[in-house]
C-alpha cells in the first residue's frame, strides 16, 4: 500500500475556508480505484495544522490521484491558504495488507 502523510500548516484566518475545501477534495478521492483511505486530520493543540493520510492500493493509483479534476480543484484554491508549503512524507503501508 502507498501511504501518503500530508503536513499542512494553514493561516489561522484561512482554517474554515480550508477545511470546506478538503471535504470537498476528500469526498470526491475516497471514490476513486485504488483509494483505500483519504483522512483529514486536525491537530488538536494547534488547529492551523492539518494531516492528511492518503492511502491508495499503488503508487500508480496514488499518482492518478494527482491528475484529477478534483485534487486540482483542492490545490488551486487552497494555495494562498498556506502558512507555509505543504510537505507530503511518503510512507509503506504495511497493515492492513489491502
Amino acid at each position: 500500500m502507498h501511504v501518503t502523510l500530508v503536513h499542512v500548516h494553514v493561516r489561522a484566518d484561512q482554517i474554515d475556508a480550508f477545511i470546506a475545501a478538503s471535504r470537498a477534495n476528500h469526498e470526491a478521492s475516497v471514490q476513486e480505484p485504488g483509494n483505500r483511505r483519504f483522512d483529514v486530520l486536525q491537530d488538536p493543540t494547534d488547529p492551523s495544522h492539518f494531516i492528511i493520510y492518503e492511502a491508495y492500493a499503488t503508487a500508480q493509483a496514488a499518482a492518478a490521484h494527482k491528475q484529477t479534476e478534483h485534487y486540482a480543484a483542492w490545490r488551486d484554491t487552497v494555495a494562498d491558504m498556506m502558512a507555509q508549503p505543504r510537505q507530503g512524507v511518503p510512507m509503506t503501508g504495511l497493515f492492513p495488507r489491502d
